[in-house]
């Protein structure tokens, strides 16, 4: 499989992990107030790092069945965040602004991790 015009060699290579990634540093950069830090905070920072886990996961299987498990397992996390970022701009936990940032940053993520499960599941007999 090649990306970028390199080969995949490591889970840190896919370009679905690294886009994750840049959105699992922006989502931990949201200042939630004190009494959030148990509750939507912590639930979001935990699916938002369920992305780049379920990725890096799969990646290390060798049934092309589990890879792709794996990879949807990413995407129920994606969804879970998207549904709880619109929480946090509509408690103004975050301005617009932010929100669009990090809403684009998703889609992004959103559409390689389809490309990725499209991808995936032509290596299955």
């Amino acid at each position: 499989m090649i990306q970028d015009n390199t080969t995949i060699k490591e889970f840190t290579d896919l370009n679905t992990w690294k886009e994750g990634h840049k959105l699992v540093l922006m989502v931990y950069k949201i200042k939630f107030p004190r009494e959030e830090i148990y509750a939507l905070s912590d639930q979001i920072r935990r699916a938002v790092v369920s992305i780049t886990s379920n990725i890096a996961e799969g990646f290390g299987r060798h049934s092309i069945k589990e890879k792709i498990q794996f990879y949807y397992q990413a995407h129920g996390s994606l969804t879970e965040v998207k549904n709880q970022l619109i929480i946090s701009k509509d408690l103004n936990y975050i301005n617009q602004t932010d929100y669009q940032q990090i809403y684009n940053q998703l889609q992004t993520t959103h559409q390689l991790l389809q490309g990725l499960i499209k991808k995936t599941k032509t290596f299955l007999p």
